[in-house]
């Protein structure tokens, strides 16, 4: 399931600055957004517009971490003959632990949305499914720059509440040993949208169509009964819609969450890339500097070569002494 296909990009923005107006919705699409799209190549000229559209680069970027855990899997097991060393080395470094292994794993709300099990491949395929569905609303209300933004503090938030609902004592708190997967990013991403524009339909042909509530209501079922009723993992989910719903709460207000996550990356690669702009005005200066300094030398030289020429016209060029005769030749050069 897909939403309706866009066509031109700037036509679709155009359309659905009208359709939030007509719904009375705010629109967020970034200035970036709209200046950018048309003026830059694609570097996978194949995908149409993948440039200027961060849930598909998001998609590639999660397909490929799988592929390469999975890989990374496979070679341990022809090398060991077993998963321990991938459980030990790389498993239990990314995924998402129990509370009675947090402390040593610290770090894994960072990494487990980002991964799957090398064993749930068709897990791997339904959750990209569902995050084209949902992000490619929020992305064509919001702008490019809220996605990735927004799908991390999910996937952040709900591994938080993973990690302390299991505080509580008894079944409540119960937990599977390790947890792997953008579950908490994708109800994030749901979330925004259905807070965006919850009378949002996908278009299946001209005369049918499906609410975005249905199709969030089946979402939320699914993901539900795939959590293997887990408290813990169900608390997960709820922390991951709660941040989708406050993060579209604060873009109304005015704020930009993501904001620095771009800042930096802008900075990063000012340190590593030739500032065009800097390396011109360098050259420019430099030009200027060898001109000023040229200037008293050439005015020295043509006030000489004038009180030479003077100097002929009066008594012509034999009264020239030898170094007056190689200036001016040097000079005439």
């Amino acid at each position: 399931m897909t939403a309706p296909n866009s066509g031109d990009e700037t036509d679709v923005l155009n359309k659905t600055e009208a359709f939030c107006h007509t719904l009375h919705k705010p629109i967020f699409i970034d200035n970036f957004t709209m200046m950018s799209m048309g003026n830059r190549k694609s570097l996978l000229p194949y995908i149409p517009g993948y440039d200027n559209n961060a849930v598909l680069k998001l998609i590639f970027f999660l397909a490929g971490s799988y592929m390469t855990l999975a890989i990374c899997w496979a070679v341990m097991m022809i090398v060991n003959g077993s998963t321990d060393a991938f459980n030990t080395y790389l498993a239990s470094n990314i995924a998402l632990p129990s509370i009675a292994s947090f402390a040593d794993h610290w770090w894994t709300p960072l990494t487990y949305g980002f991964f799957h099990f090398p064993n749930s491949f068709l897990n791997m395929v339904s959750d990209m499914l569902w995050l084209y569905t949902f992000g490619s609303v929020t992305q064509m209300l919001i702008g490019k720059k809220q996605i990735i933004p927004l799908f991390l503090y999910g996937v952040i938030v709900g591994g938080l509440f993973y990690v302390l609902i299991q505080l509580i004592p008894g079944e409540v708190g119960k937990a599977p040993p390790q947890i792997m997967g953008p579950r908490a990013g994708l109800v994030a991403m749901c979330a925004a949208a259905v807070t965006l524009t919850p009378k949002y339909r996908f278009y299946l042909s001209e005369t049918f169509s499906i609410p975005i509530l249905v199709v969030a209501g089946a979402f939320g079922l699914l993901m539900i009964i795939g959590s293997g009723y887990y408290l813990s993992v169900i608390f997960m989910l709820l922390g991951g819609g709660l941040l989708g719903f406050l993060y579209v709460r604060l873009l109304k207000a005015g704020y930009r969450p993501g904001e620095w996550m771009y800042s930096a990356g802008s900075k990063l690669e000012s340190m590593v890339t030739p500032d065009e702009q800097a390396i011109s005005r360098k050259n420019s200066n430099k030009r200027s500097a060898v001109f000023n300094n040229s200037q008293p030398h050439a005015q020295d030289t043509e006030s000489r070569v004038d009180a030479i020429l003077d100097k002929i016209n009066q008594k012509g060029y034999k009264s020239l002494t030898s170094e007056e005769k190689n200036f001016l030749t040097k000079a005439g050069k």
